[in-house]
């Protein structure tokens, strides 16, 4: 459980990526930002790393919490893809600057302890869907020509490209009503 001044710190280095990109988010523009010492910050964090896996933590928190809705959902998979999708589109709506660390994983890459986690947040998100895909052609209401695994780059894929568009774009576009018409291709799609 952070603290409320670590959970200050981490609510700053999103806003400060969001603004100035990963580059921007130094201890020094943090401490600026926030208005106390550099060694302030280091009392609360060690590095900036540790900051990013917080970050990076919390999401996977998230994308671990609607996994296991997912696994006790007793709807149908089109149905649960669809909560799935309109959940991430609400969060991504609710915090624009996530969108900016989660899709960071290029930067990551060097980074080994940064890159698992991003590999490991895809992973689980990836194997939810696949779950729900797999569920669904078992139950005959997905589309079974198609393996789950492509089905499900195929859903996170487009997710991905639309937010990562809508933030390139700086928001100028309503993601919600995008995310709509986009989830209404894919049920089509993957719809048996």
């Amino acid at each position: 459980m952070l603290t409320e001044r670590q959970q200050e710190i981490v609510e700053t280095s999103i806003e400060l990526i969001a603004e100035k990109g990963i580059q921007g988010l130094t201890i020094k523009n943090l401490s600026k930002a926030i208005g106390i010492s550099e060694p302030g910050i280091y009392r609360h964090f060690e590095s900036k790393t540790e900051i990013l896996v917080t970050i990076l933590n919390n999401f996977r928190d998230m994308a671990a919490m609607l996994s296991g809705l997912m696994q006790h959902s007793e709807d149908t998979a089109i149905n649960n893809i669809s909560f799935m999708f309109n959940k991430m589109v609400d969060i991504f709506m609710e915090t624009p600057s996530l969108v900016a660390v989660i899709f960071s994983e290029e930067i990551f890459k060097n980074e080994e302890i940064l890159n698992n986690k991003i590999v490991e947040i895809l992973n689980l998100n990836e194997q939810t869907i696949e779950n729900i895909l797999k569920k669904g052609q078992q139950e005959g209401n997905v589309r079974d020509d198609v393996d789950e695994k492509n089905l499900a780059l195929m859903v996170m894929g487009s997710l991905r490209l639309m937010v990562k568009r809508w933030d390139l774009n700086r928001h100028n576009f309503d993601l919600k009503k995008e995310g709509a018409k986009l989830l209404k291709a894919i049920q089509s799609l993957i719809s048996n």
